[in-house]
């Protein structure tokens, strides 16, 4: 059990959490491990279980913190926007998405064993934020398109969400996928992260909208 003021616990998660993400810079997610990020931190290993048990809860709590920055966003938009059309709300949701690249980085890795390596309530707690994203999206969808039905909006958020996982695989490809890439005779068209979002949220909501099973 970790000791100290709740305030002294966050912090010392803060810390361990940022020392993590700033590996992931350079490192990937497998090469990562609590002795390496005890070696950048002011914590021995031993001391970082006080705080995570295994580094796949630290991938979580950063993946939670990215959804919350996400959410708060997208929160920010609807106290300044009071109205929006379509077009300007695929742009607008596809800006506080990629301006968040390291949730985007997040959500390519293994998302399946960071919740099983995951103790029940460090999983729920990062569910909540996965569902406050998911409420959030829902509520700018009811607020600048009223005419989007409880269906259509519940369609939408099932085909963009799975979509947002991969995003920055086909957006930050490597020399070697390049390479790999040619020699197996596919056409490499860069697009940004941005880019690729805003085409996928125009098909949804400009040129396609989702339709209520009653239209």
């Amino acid at each position: 059990m970790s000791r100290g003021s709740p305030e002294l616990t966050t912090a010392r998660r803060e810390e361990i959490m940022a020392a993590c993400a700033e590996l992931n810079e350079t490192m990937s997610f497998k090469e990562i491990t609590i002795k390496e990020i005890g070696a950048v931190t002011s914590f021995t290993r031993t001391s970082i279980y006080n705080y995570f048990e295994t580094k796949e809860e630290i991938f979580l709590a950063l993946l939670q913190r990215e959804y919350e920055m996400w959410v708060s966003a997208m929160e920010a938009v609807m106290a300044e926007k009071a109205a929006m059309s379509r077009s300007e709300l695929a742009q607008t949701l596809a800006r506080t998405l990629t301006d968040r690249p390291r949730l985007l980085r997040l959500l390519s890795m293994n998302l399946f064993d960071m919740e099983a390596n995951s103790r029940p309530e460090r999983l729920a707690e990062f569910k909540r934020s996965f569902g406050a994203s998911l409420d959030t999206v829902g509520r700018m969808l009811e607020k600048y398109i009223p005419e989007m039905d409880s269906s259509a909006r519940q369609q939408f958020l099932y085909a963009f969400f799975p979509f947002i996982y991969g995003i920055y695989p086909y957006t930050s490809v490597t020399d070697k996928q390049k390479a790999a890439m040619e020699l197996a005779g596919i056409p490499y068209v860069y697009q940004s992260a941005y880019d690729l979002t805003y085409t996928c949220l125009s098909k949804l909501l400009v040129n396609h909208p989702p339709l209520s099973p009653k239209a």
